[in-house]
C-alpha cells in the first residue's frame, strides 16, 4: 500500500518529475505518461502513469491515475457531479468518471451505449456510423488497456496495481469495472489489487454487487483508503435520492491513524446536524497536533547532532 499511495501523491506531478522520481529514487523502470481526452471537460486533462518493477522479467506492474487538482475547478464539478449511466445488468456509473476516461460524451448519449459494450455486439451495432466517436487512441482508458496488455504479454510472471487518490481513485476503480464490462478475462485474471485514496463514490449498489464477484473470490482485491472526516469519499451522496453507494474493503484511519477495517467509512454523507460538534472539536485537536509536531520535530544534522524544530 505504501507504494500506492506514494504514486498517487506523484501523478499530480508532470512527466519528467514523475520519470525522474520513478528511475533515480525508486530505482524502477518508467513505462509512460499519458494525458487523455476527458469529455466533460473538452481537454486531455486525464493524467496517468504506468511503471513496472524492473524492465526485464517484471513482477509488478502500477497504474496510477492523477486526481482532483486543488485549484481546478472543472476538476471539484467532477467530483460533485450527480449524472449518472445505466448500464442493464450492471447497474449504474458516474457518468462523469466515464467522461474522464473517454468513454462517452453525454451531449450524444450513445457515445456511453458504443464504449460500455463488448467488442462483438459493437462490431454488430448499426448505429455505431452514426456515433461521433473520438479516437480511442486519445482516451485514458484504451492508451493504457493497450499498453497494459503489451506489458503483460512481455512479463509473463507480472501482475497489476492499479491506484490514484480523489478523483484519480474513482478512475482507478472504474478502469477494471470497464474491464469487466468488456469481458477482458485475461487482464483480471492478472490483477493483483486495487488501491484508492479518498476516493468519491462511481456508482450504484447494484453496481457494488456486480463488482463483487469479480473483486472478492478468492480474496479481497479492492481497498478504499479513507482518512477520518475527509468530504470527498462521501460524494456524490449515499442516500434514496442520489442512489450512490461504496463498496470494496474500507480502510477508515481516525485522527489518531489508527486504522479500522469496515464496509463503510462512519458519517456516510457528512452533512449530519448529529456530527457538527464533533466534527469541528476533530478539527481543533488535529490544529494543535499538527502545530505541536511542527514545534517537537526532533532533526539530526548530518554530524550528528540534535536540535528541535520550531515554527
Amino acid at each position: 500500500m505504501d507504494l500506492c499511495m506514494m504514486a498517487s501523491k506523484l501523478a499530480y506531478e508532470n512527466a519528467q518529475v514523475v520519470k525522474n522520481v520513478v528511475v533515480h529514487h525508486w530505482k524502477m523502470h518508467f513505462v509512460d505518461f499519458y494525458n487523455g481526452w476527458d469529455d466533460y471537460q473538452k481537454e486531455n486533462s486525464t493524467q496517468v502513469f504506468m511503471i513496472c518493477d524492473k524492465p526485464k522479467d517484471a513482477t509488478l506492474i502500477l497504474i496510477s491515475f492523477r486526481g482532483t487538482e486543488p485549484f481546478n475547478a472543472n476538476n471539484w464539478n467532477t467530483d460533485i457531479d450527480y449524472s449518472w449511466y445505466e448500464i442493464p445488468k450492471v447497474g449504474k456509473l458516474h457518468m462523469g468518471f466515464l467522461e474522464a476516461l473517454g468513454l462517452g460524451n453525454r451531449e450524444d448519449i450513445k457515445t456511453f451505449r458504443y464504449h460500455l459494450q463488448t467488442e462483438i455486439v459493437k462490431k454488430s451495432d448499426d448505429g455505431i456510423d452514426k456515433i461521433n466517436i473520438r479516437s480511442l487512441d486519445m482516451t485514458a482508458y484504451h492508451m493504457v488497456r493497450e499498453k497494459l496488455r503489451s506489458l503483460l504479454e512481455e512479463h509473463k510472471n507480472a501482475k497489476f496495481i492499479v491506484t490514484g487518490h480523489s478523483l484519480g481513485g474513482a478512475l482507478a476503480i472504474l478502469f477494471p469495472i470497464v474491464l469487466v464490462i468488456h469481458e477482458e478475462k485475461k487482464l483480471m485474471e492478472r490483477l493483483l489489487a486495487v488501491y484508492t485514496f479518498g476516493q468519491p463514490m462511481v456508482g450504484n449498489q447494484q453496481q457494488g454487487k456486480f463488482m463483487e464477484a469479480h473483486l472478492d473470490h478468492p480474496v479481497p482485491k479492492y481497498f478504499r483508503v479513507v482518512y477520518c472526516n475527509d468530504l470527498v469519499p462521501r460524494l456524490p451522496y449515499d442516500d434514496k435520492t442520489f442512489l450512490y453507494k461504496h463498496f470494496g474493503v474500507c480502510l477508515c484511519y481516525n485522527s489518531c491513524y489508527i486504522e479500522q477495517r469496515m464496509e463503510e467509512e462512519p458519517n456516510k454523507n457528512f452533512f449530519d446536524i448529529e456530527q457538527l460538534i464533533p466534527e469541528h472539536a476533530n478539527a481543533v485537536w488535529e490544529l494543535i497536533r499538527g502545530l505541536g509536531v511542527a514545534l517537537m520535530d526532533k532533526t539530526t544534522r548530518k554530524d550528528g547532532s540534535q536540535y528541535w524544530l520550531g515554527f
